[in-house]
Parts: structure tokens; C-alpha cells; sequence
């Protein structure tokens, strides 16, 4: 009887053990011991930079490990860093695609590993791939914050300019809002010119000077990214013409904010990075926990003008 009751005593603590064993780790079980892959595009761009930041604070707070890396704008390399996440089992993958459609192809193969894949910022396009969930800026109303602000700077009529990038999703949401709001609050502010300067500034300088010599009255311009507006903005100040044609720009880095500040340029469309980034982890977190995310889950747009550079 003796022997029965030491038995049943060990067990009994054993499973005691067991149970706070359980309960003390269930936690980092449940989040601590997640680790996120994650390929940005561009790391050295603030915007990416700000999302990145985004991310890691808000994935301290689950526990979760982040392995970011640089896919340097060059897809065959994010690919690469794709399979690498998939050899080393990660339990999610976010990706910023470099190329939209090329991506696909390495989203199967983290569909194959079943490794839940998600977006930030740009999308998958390809028919390839399953993508749990992508999280990005509201574009289309972005483009219409910066149609807004074009409208208000140039009047009821007149001409202006697109510093175009159309092969990037989000660009193409970008102009596709600007145009709706053209064609609501300014109709008569007519678009003579859309060129596409890939998103960098020296080309972006070199197109609107260019456009300068082929509209002499350009009343307006709309860079989708703010280094196509502040290549613009070395182009207009080269040609003489600052403060007669108003550049309104997209993300209000450090660099455009300045600008806006001393009236270089008009205004911008003010995305958020940081929530972009948080939101991402707070959606993976999510899904973890067993629950389906909405396919997209949008980011609001805001402005930034100069009235919001004097605010303390």
C-alpha cells in the first residue's frame, strides 16, 4: 500500500510538472519560437527602412524572430533568398517583389514547402502562387490625395506632367487614383505628358526637362515616388521655372519634406511604412492563431504640405 501511494505521489507530481512545464512555455510555443523570412526589394530605400522598423517592433512583441535581407532590385536574387527561407524552414515568408510577375515561381516553391506566404507594399501579379494575405498602402486613394493636392495648386484648368514608373502595381494604382480625381475636382487640368522614368531621380530630371522644353506652359506635376518628384524638382529649379510649376510627390521622405517646406514642392501623399510593417506581423500573428485574414488589408493614404511642415 505503501509502494501504491509513492507511486501515485510520483506520478501525481510528475504530471504537475508536466502541466507547468506546459504552461510556462505555451507562450514562446505559441509565439517565441516563430521566425519570419522577410526579402525587401530595396532595403536601402527610408521607405523600406521604415517598414522594417515597423516590423521588428512589432514582432518583439510576439516573440517572433525576423531575418530580413536585401533583395537589391534584382529578382533572381530575391528568388534565391526565397528557396533560402524555404531550406531553412521558416514559418511565414513576406515578401516586397521586386518584379510582381517573376515572383510567382518562388511563391510556389514556399506553397510546395507549406510555407504561408504574405506581401507588403507590392503585389504578386503572377498567376503563380498562393499569397495568404497583402498589405499595403491604400494606392488608388493615395493618388487621389496627390490628384487633390494638384487640383488645388494648379486651379480649374491647365497642363501637367506624370513621372511614371507603370510596371510597379502600386504605381499603377497611384496614377489610376490621381486620374479619378482629375476627372472629379479639376476636369479641365488635362495630362500632357506620362513618361516612364523608372522610379529614379536622375531620369526623372532628365524626362521633365524634357517635358519643360516640349510644354512651356506646364502648370503641374505628379511624381509617383518622391525621388521622381525631387528629380523633377532639379529639372524645374535648372530651367528657372520654381514656383510656376507645382511638383507634388508620393511617400514624404526627410528629403521631400524639406522640400515642401521651402516650397520646392507643393505637397505629397503621405504613406504609413511603419504601419504597413506593423499591420504585416500583426496579420501573420493572426494567422497563426488559426484565423483567415482578408485577402487585402489596406493602409489609408494622407498629405503632407507645407501647412504640416510649420506644425511644431
Amino acid at each position: 500500500m505503501t509502494n501504491h501511494l509513492r507511486i501515485a505521489s510520483v506520478f501525481t507530481l510528475c504530471l504537475a510538472a508536466s502541466a507547468c512545464s506546459h504552461a510556462a512555455s505555451g507562450g514562446s510555443v505559441a509565439s517565441g519560437a516563430k521566425t519570419i523570412g522577410v526579402s525587401i526589394q530595396n532595403r536601402e530605400a527610408q521607405f523600406y527602412q521604415d517598414m522594417e522598423a515597423g516590423m521588428r517592433a512589432e514582432a518583439a512583441k510576439y516573440g517572433y524572430t525576423l531575418v530580413v535581407v536585401d533583395a537589391n532590385r534584382d529578382n533572381a536574387k530575391q528568388q534565391s533568398q526565397v528557396e533560402d527561407f524555404v531550406s531553412k524552414k521558416t514559418d511565414a515568408i513576406v515578401l516586397t517583389p521586386y518584379d510582381s510577375q517573376a515572383i510567382g515561381s518562388a511563391i510556389v516553391e514556399a506553397n510546395n514547402a507549406g510555407i504561408p506566404v504574405f506581401t507588403a507594399d507590392i503585389a504578386n501579379t503572377s498567376n503563380e502562387g498562393k499569397v495568404v494575405a497583402h498589405v499595403a498602402s491604400d494606392n488608388v486613394q493615395g493618388g487621389f490625395q496627390a490628384g487633390k493636392l494638384i487640383c488645388d495648386a494648379v486651379g480649374k484648368s491647365g497642363a501637367v506632367a506624370i513621372i511614371d514608373e507603370p510596371e510597379v502595381t502600386s504605381v499603377q494604382d497611384r496614377v489610376k487614383g490621381f486620374k479619378q480625381a482629375l476627372a472629379q475636382l479639376c476636369p479641365a487640368v488635362t495630362i500632357v505628358a506620362d513618361v516612364d522614368s523608372g522610379g529614379t531621380r536622375t531620369k526623372a530630371s532628365s524626362d521633365t526637362g524634357d517635358i519643360l522644353q516640349a510644354h512651356k506652359n506646364l502648370k503641374g506635376i505628379f511624381g509617383i515616388n518622391d525621388d521622381s518628384a525631387l528629380g523633377a524638382v532639379t529639372a524645374v529649379k535648372a530651367a528657372g521655372m520654381t514656383g510656376k510649376v507645382a511638383i507634388v510627390g508620393y511617400d514624404a521622405t526627410p528629403e521631400a519634406r524639406a522640400a515642401i517646406a521651402s516650397g520646392a514642392m507643393y505637397g505629397d501623399a503621405i504613406q504609413f511604412p511603419k504601419k504597413i510593417g506593423a499591420t504585416t506581423v500583426d496579420v501573420i500573428h493572426d494567422y497563426f492563431a488559426g484565423t483567415s485574414p482578408a485577402p487585402i488589408v489596406k493602409i489609408a493614404v494622407g498629405t503632407y504640405t507645407q501647412a504640416d511642415a510649420k506644425k511644431p
